[in-house]
């Protein structure tokens, strides 16, 4: 089952072979079918996602189910997703948490921010803007762009943490360097209510950051 795992993974990458999404399905499919939780989860994703197959997302939760049951990390975020926005199954912010948690729990990064912003918002438990802030730094440690963006997020409103411009702006660098189109607007906007010096201040935060790999921002 790992052996075929493995090789769908080339088939749907492409690297070394003609990429071939329905070769995969058909491996990940024989992997999944002998209880493989990796593979479970990989096939529930394509399900959701259209990769080779038709979309469905209630095949998706299924495979997602078999996959968390065998505490399968990105399985567990994944069926967190799912029930956060009613796909394939009946929406309930209250099991997405829980999912989330389990994630977040072993280092998940992307489960990380996702429970970060439940947290924020207060969906599915009660609002805790400190523990957004936790999370999403956490989140942010490990190039989690959303964590970077929420995290910013609240240190320009002051929400979890005293209201910095200087350290929203850092974070929101952070993120748009990363790849996030969302934080790289941000940051603009935020520039303007700025002096030169403290966004001069920020640049040179967000620069000793990436020297020391993002521990202790």
């Amino acid at each position: 089952a790992n052996a075929q795992h493995n090789l769908s993974m080339i088939y749907l990458d492409g690297k070394g072979v003609t990429q071939d999404p329905i070769e995969a399905i058909r491996l990940l499919t024989m992997a999944a079918d002998q209880g493989f939780a990796p593979a479970q989860g990989m096939l529930g994703w394509s399900y959701k996602n259209a990769l080779g197959v038709t979309k469905n997302y209630k095949e998706a939760v299924r495979l997602f189910t078999l996959a968390a049951t065998q505490e399968d990390t990105i399985a567990q975020y994944n069926l967190g997703v799912m029930y956060a926005e009613g796909k394939g199954i009946t929406q309930s912010d209250i099991e997405a948490v829980k999912l989330y948690s389990l994630a977040a729990k072993k280092g998940l990064p992307a489960a990380q921010a996702d429970l970060g912003w439940m947290y924020a918002n207060g969906r599915g438990v009660l609002q805790n803007y400190q523990e957004a802030v936790r999370l999403y730094k956490l989140a942010s440690a490990q190039l989690s762009t959303e964590g970077q963006n929420n995290l910013a997020t609240m240190y320009f409103s002051g929400k979890g943490v005293p209201q910095n411009y200087i350290l929203a702006h850092m974070w929101f660098n952070l993120a748009a360097a990363n790849g996030s189109e969302t934080a790289s607007k941000n940051r603009d906007i935020i520039a303007k209510r700025m002096t030169t010096a403290d966004i001069s201040k920020a640049q040179s935060l967000a620069r000793e950051c990436l020297k020391k790999n993002y521990k202790g921002c």
